[in-house]
């Protein structure tokens, strides 16, 4: 390949066009770079140049039987490259023009509970049930404990009870629940 170094472009393209491998490694490693710089100048992605690049140079390789038809090479493959970034800017257009008429779709239409959010509702329905039989103290020291999460302090206070009667009422709730809930209970703490 050392010897195609010296080749000029209309060469290698001449050389190409009878499915040289030589020649098309020959030209990649002379313009590749070039081209991905051209490619990142103008979308500003690493990744997205590369595939440029790349997409630039496949092109190439799969039309090489009409490489005799190239003029130019460089401007060819710049020229090429321009085209694959306009194709990338119109594709993440339609792309965004499809989440945003998905976005559009899903506000006007919201979406309906699935059987699990049912399930959890059915659960949260029947722990709350469960609850509400509770002795009203017990029910009331339960729900300010977990519900509202005051402090046994706070409550005491606000009931005009004991810090001590209230811990003991909330631990009489979670023994009378758990034996209730059973694995249920867990949803609840």
């Amino acid at each position: 390949m050392a010897g195609l170094s010296s080749l000029t472009d209309n060469e290698l393209l001449r050389l190409l066009g009878q499915d040289d491998h030589n020649a098309y490694s020959e030209i990649y490693h002379r313009y590749f770079h070039l081209i991905y710089v051209h490619a990142f100048k103008k979308i500003q992605d690493s990744e997205q140049a590369k595939d440029v690049a790349q997409d630039v140079f496949t092109y190439l390789w799969f039309k090489r039987e009409k490489s005799s038809e190239i003029k130019d090479l460089a401007a060819y493959l710049f020229t090429s490259a321009r085209n694959k970034i306009f194709d990338l800017f119109a594709h993440e257009q339609v792309a965004q023009k499809h989440i945003d008429s998905l976005q559009a779709f899903y506000s006007k239409n919201p979406i309906h509970p699935t059987d699990h959010q049912t399930r959890e509702r059915d659960f949260q329905a029947y722990i709350d049930k469960q609850i509400a039989e509770l002795p009203p103290k017990m029910r009331v020291i339960f729900e300010l404990s977990r519900k509202e999460q005051l402090s046994y302090k706070e409550i005491a206070d606000q009931l005009d009870t004991t810090e001590n009667n209230v811990s003991k009422q909330v631990n009489k709730a979670v023994r009378v629940l758990r034996t209730k809930l059973g694995s249920l209970f867990s949803l609840l703490v």
